[in-house]
């Protein structure tokens, strides 16, 4: 058996969320590894590599030169990126990861440490992406046609020595790499008082937080609480100490507003919640047309207190003053405050009248055009409606013209990620979605529908991880608390999701969503009995919310009465939206799969299809088996 010692160049490679296709698809699983295999076979003859064995899901391969071994894992993504996007393939996710270093070779086997740091190296690298250690990123930085970014430190499972770690910044993943959150500084930017002598002038105020938490998240480095999170501050009153707790920040901003007029006077202090302490102030004396100004200088001065280190596009950004009209920029203002009030369809509609005047009075008002572009879409969503249909069309025309003016607005992405999604071109969502948290890594909207898209593709680690990040960024919210419960609970993650609805009682009172909560930990444990006493109470707080939830709870513990009960109230109300997949759901859950599928069909021809939970719960393998749910996939290019 021949052995021996030398430096070798090692490349590991490994299919993301191959486990759990073996376990739900075992064929399907392994052809993901023949195509593997095929595409990277031939790059192994060009650039001298040697697969020393298949690892299951990826490979073991060396090379002599650390260039050619990153060269091979590049050009291995570059391979898989065209090969998902043909259609009606499905996706393969690969990570790899090179590392350089001593290695035993052992028969055609190699050994040794480097193989292990090799290994967790390629741990490290987002599915699509290639990761290398420091001595490889020392050979071969300045030699491959993609630049690098260090990521930061981290320990690695069994090496006892710090390992820099570098990753190949690729197209398809061209979007700054998040700390994780408890790396970052955390701020809360609290609704400015108006002090204004009219009274009518608060939504100027309100406007002005909004769009100063907006710019303040684009600075990197920094977690930045979310709007809805902030507001109930406003009419409540609290300490920085209690603020601070309750919102998980060590930072405070807080100010307020006078307007008469065209004149301004905007003061702003930072605060830091463990001194409670000013640690800057400021006040501005400034024209109306000058708030944009003010608003990136004081984004700068958080940046220069908190010692954040800003690239030149961060400076850039920062720099880039908007030329908007005066009025038109109020009248954006008005729309904003609408748009973030209660939902509600007078809300909705006021609100795009002001953004339709905005642009009236400025048409090249790229705030205003995104605002317009998302209205459209929640008055739709919302079925008020009364665009005569024509309101994809509207919306994406805004969205672009938004990009056009100005290319930073992450919520014209967002718009554009949800357009992609409603047709089923689930890559261009994913770009898009992707490109909005480059512009606002603190876009906590972002977060959570990014997830749910991720949901639609079975890909339950990324989503988890993004909503993780949407409750980190908006601590108060109920809803995104109740989602990331939810997914918890259908990946079977049990001892988080049972710390995640302490954390729903602490929000909602221990209201609906908490006794549901309670009732499906007992459904998935087997206590039938403590989960139907758990359902009645979420019944006593009223059905309509809640109708599909309980029904599955029901038919989880065997009482299909109730749920014929409960899908014949929800069934009177009008087939559109979302409820049209819950209710085939039930229908299947009732064994009704004709029926089942009659409505998600309907539901894929009005682009209203909510797949998380059909795709997702295990408890409903029974409906993924039927062909027709394959037939579904393909039309919406999931299959």
């Amino acid at each position: 058996m021949a052995t021996g010692r030398r430096l070798a160049a090692i490349v590991f490679t490994d299919i993301e969320g191959y486990t759990t296709l073996s376990h739900r698809d075992e064929p399907a699983a392994l052809a993901l590894v023949k195509d593997h295999e095929a595409l990277l076979d031939p790059l192994l003859s060009t650039l001298h590599g040697r697969k020393v064995k298949s690892t299951g899901d990826g490979f073991l391969i060396e090379f002599e030169s650390a260039r050619e071994a990153t060269q091979c894992g590049i050009e291995l993504q570059e391979h898989v990126h065209d090969r998902n996007a043909r259609p009606g393939v499905v996706p393969l996710r690969i990570r790899v990861g090179v590392h350089l270093g001593d290695v035993e070779r052992v028969g055609s086997d190699i050994l040794g440490d480097a193989v292990n740091i090799a290994s967790r190296v390629e741990s490290v690298a987002e599915p699509g992406g290639v990761c290398v250690s420091g001595p490889v990123y020392e050979q071969v930085h300045n030699k491959v046609a993609y630049r690098f970014q260090k990521l930061d430190a981290r320990p690695l499972k069994g090496v006892q020595s710090t390992i820099e770690i570098y990753r190949a910044v690729l197209p398809w993943l061209e979007h700054p790499l998040p700390k994780s959150p408890e790396l970052l500084a955390r701020i809360a930017v609290l609704p400015f008082t108006n002090i204004s002598p009219d009274p009518n002038d608060e939504f100027f105020a309100d406007g002005l937080t909004e769009e100063l938490i907006t710019i303040v998240a684009q600075l990197p480095e920094l977690l930045v609480i979310a709007r809805t999170s902030v507001l109930p501050y406003k009419t409540g009153p609290k300490s920085i100490a209690q603020i601070g707790s309750e919102l998980g920040v060590n930072w405070v901003v807080e100010g307020s507003v006078r307007k008469v007029g065209e004149q301004l006077r905007i003061t702003v202090q930072l605060i830091d919640v463990a001194s409670q302490g000013h640690r800057w102030a400021e006040t501005y004396d400034r024209k109306l047309h000058d708030v944009f100004a003010v608003q990136s200088e004081v984004a700068r001065r958080i940046a220069e207190e908190l010692k954040l280190k800003l690239s030149q596009p961060d400076r850039q950004r920062l720099d880039r003053v908007p030329q908007v009209k005066s009025e038109s920029y109020l009248a954006y203002l008005r729309g904003l405050a609408l748009f973030g009030a209660e939902w509600a369809e007078a809300n909705f509609k006021n609100a795009r009248a002001q953004f339709e005047r905005a642009l009236e009075l400025d048409e090249g008002n790229a705030r205003a055009h995104a605002g317009l572009a998302d209205v459209i879409r929640y008055l739709h969503y919302g079925r008020y409606d009364d665009s005569g249909g024509d309101w994809d069309r509207l919306s994406r025309v805004h969205a672009a013209r938004a990009l056009d003016l100005d290319p930073t607005v992450s919520e014209a992405h967002v718009t554009l990620a949800s357009i992609a999604w409603d047709n089923f071109e689930y890559s261009d969502a994913e770009k898009e979605f992707r490109l909005a948290l480059s512009l606002n890594p603190s876009n906590a909207q972002a977060h959570h529908w990014y997830a749910a898209l991720l949901l639609d593709e079975r890909r339950m680690d990324e989503a988890l991880g993004e909503l993780a990040l949407s409750q980190e960024l908006d601590p108060q919210s109920l809803q995104k608390a109740n989602w990331y419960f939810t997914t918890l609970l259908m990946a079977r993650r049990l001892k988080e999701a049972k710390s995640q609805l302490d954390r729903i009682a602490s929000l909602s009172d221990q209201g609906a969503q908490y006794h549901w909560g309670l009732a499906a930990l007992h459904v998935i444990e087997g206590n039938i009995p403590a989960a139907l006493q758990a359902a009645a109470r979420v019944e006593e707080f009223g059905r309509s919310r809640d109708w599909f939830e309980l029904s599955w709870l029901y038919a989880q513990c065997g009482r299909l009465d109730k749920v014929r009960e409960l899908l014949g109230e929800a069934a009177k109300g009008p087939l559109v939206g979302g409820i049209v997949t819950e209710l085939a759901v039930t229908y299947g859950m009732l064994g009704d799969l004709d029926r089942c599928f009659e409505l998600m069909d309907l539901a894929a021809k009005n682009k209203d299809v909510a797949l998380q939970v059909f795709r997702n719960e295990p408890t409903l393998e029974p409906l993924r088996r039927d062909p027709r749910f394959g037939r579904l996939l393909e039309r919406m290019n999931l299959a």
